[in-house]
């Protein structure tokens, strides 16, 4: 399963990495994600909701090293881990034969300052409540959750979880209850990601748990505050309101979290200058030299 970590060389003692849905990267690029990315000096890039093949990131990432996932639906999906420098990577499909995971989930491990770091790129189904939808978003958490404590003491989830964990990560949370995105269930989840780890928790949905530990690194940053939100609705004047769902993570290890020097969500100056309908998310982790 693990191939030999791969070095960035022009690395030593910190790592900017910015996640972000980019809903097709093509259409994203021709939107303008290349020129942010000119001027946010970012190493590692972890793309969801790609939609294309590896020869369309190719062409619309040049001069970096790009690792990928296809989704077996053309233009759906996909999954991406770019870097500055050459990487070797695998890939894993969670779960069972049974589970659904292409274009949904790739992983590297990158040696930064002499200490292996595993970065993840995750989409998470959308879900459907009460639908096939929602049992397959409930099987990729499942196999997330098993898959979590085998990646390591310096280790991050990056990507569009497609669920809000509390009330704070979304503006309109009365109004989606039942909803797909923030049921008690799927909350729960993140509930036992984030707990302390080796504790026994109560969720949110009533049920009792295992805390894993891992640290929501933007959560950690905001404090107690709404958002700040990741995705807007097309729909409307939501991003002109800030009527959004903040879906987008950086989850960290407790060790590679106490590294975190800066995280922000790059929200864009107005809706007519989006280039996408999620903004980056970026954290700068910072290593002994």
């Amino acid at each position: 399963m693990s191939a030999r970590p791969i070095t960035l060389a022009d690395v030593s003692r910190s790592l900017r990495i910015a996640s972000v849905n980019v809903n097709g990267i093509r259409a994203a690029v021709r939107k303008g994600m290349s020129a942010w990315l000119e001027t946010a000096e970012v190493d590692i890039l972890t793309l969801q909701e790609v939609r294309a093949q590896p020869a369309d990131l190719a062409a619309a990432l040049p001069g970096w090293h790009i690792v990928s996932d296809e989704a077996l639906a053309k233009g759906r999906a996909g999954v991406a881990i770019a870097a500055r420098e050459p990487l070797d990577v695998w890939r894993i499909e969670l779960g069972d034969d049974d589970l659904d995971s292409k274009g949904r989930w790739v992983e590297a491990d990158i040696d930064v300052a002499g200490e292996r770091v595993t970065v993840v790129s995750a989409y998470v189904f959308t879900g459907e409540a009460d639908t096939e939808k929602q049992v397959s978003k409930y099987a990729f958490l499942d196999a997330m959750e098993t898959r979590m404590p085998q990646l390591g003491d310096l280790a991050v989830i990056t990507g569009d979880l497609n669920v809000g964990h509390r009330e704070f990560d979304i503006r309109n949370w009365r109004g989606n209850r039942k909803k797909a995105g923030f049921l008690p269930r799927e909350r729960a989840y993140v509930d036992r990601f984030t707990g302390a780890a080796g504790a026994e928790i109560e969720t949110v949905d009533g049920e009792r748990g295992t805390g894993l530990g891992w640290v929501d690194v933007g959560r950690r940053f905001a404090g107690e505050v709404d958002g700040p939100y990741t995705w807007w609705s097309n729909r409307g004047k939501a991003f002109d309101t800030d009527t959004g769902w903040r879906i987008d993570y950086h989850l960290a290890t407790p060790r590679l979290a106490e590294r975190v020097t800066d995280y922000r969500v790059v929200r864009a100056p107005s809706w007519d200058t989006r280039w996408s309908d999620h903004a980056p998310v970026v954290a700068d982790y910072v290593f002994p030299g």
